[in-house]
């Protein structure tokens, strides 16, 4: 064994039992975080992620069991709804006690001004706010809530680099597969009101769970048929030997017991259905050079596209720039500036809004699904009782009486999905569909936006969904560019980099490259490259090197003879990509030639 194995945890759970009412929450968690070692929670939807956080944090004290916390360890807990309090966003991250140069400096590295009023935040802003508390309490542990909800993709990847660089060990609930395959190093399982421990990183948790699930279905069958065999057995022989056999029997009552506990455990399905009304015209948004801005403030600059039916759209960049503003002026919902959107024929549109805007929280789950009253609702088409399909997605008969504020983050959107998946719609619109729902929710949700015929538009932070559902991604920088991309996230980082403000717009988008560089004056010749133009040319040698690789690989990919027949959009699709990747190259050739002109033109007047 292992001297760090051997290491006592500097925060642990032993025996940890809870009750909600009449619900057992847990019933002997074990839980123990290791100094220095990062870990995620895993577990559904109600399962208790969040209570038992705040149990770690000592927020709440268990029914049974221990908390054990090392000697001056300090705890930071960023919950899933922060509470930010104090005149500025500095009095709010000094008040746990962080020295005042640390809260400046994390709230910087978050993106925020230290002097900006802790008044009238958004969700990303009070989300980076609580996260830059956390890290500046330089704490022993860190639990955090499901900290990228409400985040941009450039957040969570700074929230990545800071969990990186801390020494804190921490725990983390999140739904956000990319963020978790990233930084943790172990994984802890809530499930049947128990954890169990994986000592890997995320990325191995699907597999691991798989075989616990397989192993506990085998004990399952045995149980039935060891059930069976003793019904069997005291039909025939109890009567006659009852004083001898009764201990047998309250066997048996024991055995009958634990298989309705376990059924009672069975994690319930989701049901969701989803399907196109009918088929919408070949093209379904066209935009010509489109401009849009509020006041002073530039979000778009002579943006074209096309989306066709059965496209799948992602849209992304980072809070603020645009990405809301950019789809509701494609749907005609906000006019542009300047340019022209055409909608095509037959389209329509189901738009599921990140803000929940169209949930009324003092409506009733019922009159949310029927406004107009009655038992039946009609589900893309068909008619079904409003018990059954609540059931569909989680809800019970008497939740259905309930008003919508006393609802959870997870459950308000399984409600606005019910709402939405009910309508039959050829465009459905996802504005941040991910926050809050729990990872069977999500791998249900991308199965069934897969299978959807109709035309997908995704705004979304979550990586790892873009990437298995986008057939092409528009990035926003926040500063009037846009870029539309053949694939998903990562597709789009690869070809574009630099792209969101780190480094200048890659050479590969063709219409971006930069002009030729002027000759600097020759009266004052500098001697060497400015440090722009330097930086430049060591972006322009590194694109050109990959070019050959990218060039390879799309060709190889479009040499498959059954492409075209299997999926005629991904070959359109590749082969306007090998035709960008071409002519940037060229373009990106002829750019690094005028610099490297320029270059030893200035060495040689030295």
């Amino acid at each position: 064994m292992s001297s760090a194995s051997m290491r006592a945890p500097i925060l642990a759970l032993k025996d940890v039992r809870l009750a909600d009412g009449p619900l057992m929450l847990f019933d002997g968690v074990d839980l123990a975080l290791d100094a220095r070692v990062r870990a995620c929670l895993v577990g559904r939807n109600g399962a208790g992620k969040s209570t038992l956080l705040r149990i770690l944090a000592g927020q709440i004290e268990p029914d049974g069991g221990e908390r054990n916390i090392t000697t001056g360890v300090r705890v930071a807990f960023v919950p899933q709804e922060p509470e930010i309090v104090g005149a500025t966003l500095l009095d709010y991250a000094t008040a746990g006690g962080a020295e005042s140069y640390r809260a400046e400096a994390r709230l910087t590295d978050f993106g925020l001004d230290p002097a900006k009023t802790a008044e009238g935040l958004s969700g990303g802003e009070i989300r980076r706010a609580a996260l830059a508390r956390a890290f500046a309490e330089d704490a022993d542990v860190i639990l955090l809530d499901e900290p990228t909800n409400h985040l941009d993709i450039l957040a969570i990847e700074t929230l990545e680099e800071e969990l990186s660089a801390s020494r804190a060990a921490a725990l983390i609930v999140s739904h956000d597969r990319a963020f978790l395959e990233r930084v943790t190093k172990r994984c802890f399982w809530l499930e049947y009101r128990q954890v169990k421990r994986l000592d890997h990183g995320f990325a191995g948790f699907d597999d691991w769970a798989e075989k616990i699930a397989a192993a506990e279905a085998e004990e399952a069958r045995r149980l039935d048929r060891y059930i069976q065999r003793e019904q069997h057995w005291m039909a025939r022989g109890v009567t006659a030997r009852r004083a001898r056999n009764e201990g047998r029997r309250r066997r048996l009552d024991s055995l009958r017991q634990d298989k309705a506990d376990r059924l009672k455990d069975t994690r319930k399905e989701l049901n969701m259905g989803l399907a196109s009304s009918g088929v919408s015209g070949k093209r379904v948004v066209e935009a010509k050079g489109v401009s849009k801005a509020f006041g002073d403030r530039v979000l778009l600059k002579n943006f074209s596209t096309r989306i066709l039916r059965g496209d799948r759209v992602a849209v992304v960049g980072p809070n603020g720039a645009g990405k809301t503003t950019l789809v509701k002026v494609l749907l005609g919902e906000i006019p542009a500036d300047s340019g022209e959107v055409s909608l095509g024929t037959k389209v329509e549109i189901n738009y599921i809004d990140q803000a929940r805007a169209a949930l009324n929280a003092e409506m009733t789950l019922r009159e949310v699904l029927l406004p107009k009253g009655g038992d039946q609702i009609l589900v893309r088409g068909e008619p079904r009782h409003i018990v059954s399909y609540a059931k569909d997605f989680l809800f019970s008969e008497a939740q259905l009486r309930q008003p919508v504020r006393s609802l959870s983050g997870g459950e308000r959107n399984r409600l606005l999905l019910a709402q939405a998946l009910a309508r039959p719609a050829n465009v459905m619109v996802l504005d941040e569909p991910t926050n809050d729902l729990d990872m069977d929710t999500l791998d249900l949700l991308e199965d069934l936006l897969a299978d959807y015929e109709g035309t997908l538009i995704l705004v979304s932070h979550d990586r790892d969904f873009i990437d298995r559902l986008a057939t092409s991604t528009i990035g926003l920088d926040g500063k009037g560019h846009a870029i539309e991309t053949p694939g998903g996230w990562q597709d789009f980082v690869s070809q574009n980099p630099g792209f969101f403000g780190r480094l200048p717009i890659a050479a590969f988008a063709p219409t971006k490259i930069a002009a030729k560089p002027t000759p600097a004056p020759p009266a004052k010749p500098a001697g060497k490259l400015s440090y722009k133009d330097q930086r430049r040319l060591e972006e322009l040698e590194k694109l050109i090197a990959e070019a050959p690789g990218k060039t390879a690989a799309l060709e190889a990919r479009l040499a498959d003879p059954g492409l075209y027949g299997r999926d005629p959009a991904a070959f359109q699709a590749l082969s306007r990509q090998l035709d960008q990747t071409r002519e940037g190259l060229a373009a990106a050739e002829e750019e690094w030639l005028a610099l490297e002109e320029r270059r030893e033109a200035l060495q040689s007047a030295r």
